[in-house]
């Protein structure tokens, strides 16, 4: 029996351009029949293994680069419509709690709830979430048990697990947020989606040409 296609989304909420591709990820499922598989992973521990930098120090002082990633942006804000996004004044946020918390709230099965409350509060409604109060008044005012979570997120289980996963998309080839897997072949950036798509696409098809 052949195993069916796994696709991957490796994200970071300290991720602005992680959150604009996930607004992608609806409609290539829809179009593909497939599922995301939704992988957090601690972004800062990724750039320590590959000594890879956020893309805000990397442009610094390189002419005309940072003004044609904000036009890149804005093109894909356009095409996806995406009305919500915001800026976040304090960026770069500290994401190891809101990263450990992801990981907790797949072992209490409340990841969905807890993933659209931590982009809407990093990315809608901009807050400092490295701020430990601040971030348990956002989680709050979002319905989200935060204590229960965090009293998890604690866990040496929930620890490790960050790790592993931070760890294996590194060995995967990983060098930053986001990246997706679809089965082996790996894909960096929002800007990648369309290849993403048509992956999937060739993926599936030579499976279903095998099992024919």
């Amino acid at each position: 029996m052949v195993s069916p296609l796994k696709v991957e989304f490796h994200f970071d909420f300290g991720s602005p351009n992680a959150y604009l591709a996930e607004f992608a990820l609806p409609g290539i499922e829809k179009r593909t029949g497939v599922k995301f598989e939704y992988v957090p992973v601690l972004l800062g521990g990724v750039y320590k293994a590959t000594g890879n930098r956020s893309p805000g120090e990397t442009l610094q002082g390189i002419k005309n680069k940072g003004e044609y990633q904000a036009l890149e942006n804005a093109r894909f804000v356009r095409r996806h419509n995406i009305t919500t996004f915001k800026p976040n004044p304090f960026f770069p946020v500290n994401t190891l709690m809101l990263m450990r918390g992801a990981v907790a709230a797949q072992f209490e099965n409340v990841f969905e709830k807890y993933f659209r409350a931590a982009y809407h509060h990093m990315w809608e409604e901009p807050k400092k979430m490295d701020d430990l109060e601040v971030f348990r008044s956002a989680f709050i005012s979002s319905g989200i048990d935060i204590e229960k979570l965090m009293a998890r997120a604690h866990q040496d289980e929930v620890k490790k697990k960050l790790i592993e996963l931070t760890t294996d998309a590194v060995n995967r080839g990983a060098f930053g947020s986001p990246t997706f897997f679809v089965g082996r072949e790996m894909f960096f950036g929002k800007d990648q989606l369309r290849d993403v798509e048509e992956s999937i696409v060739e993926q599936t098809s030579h499976v279903v040409a095998n099992t024919a």
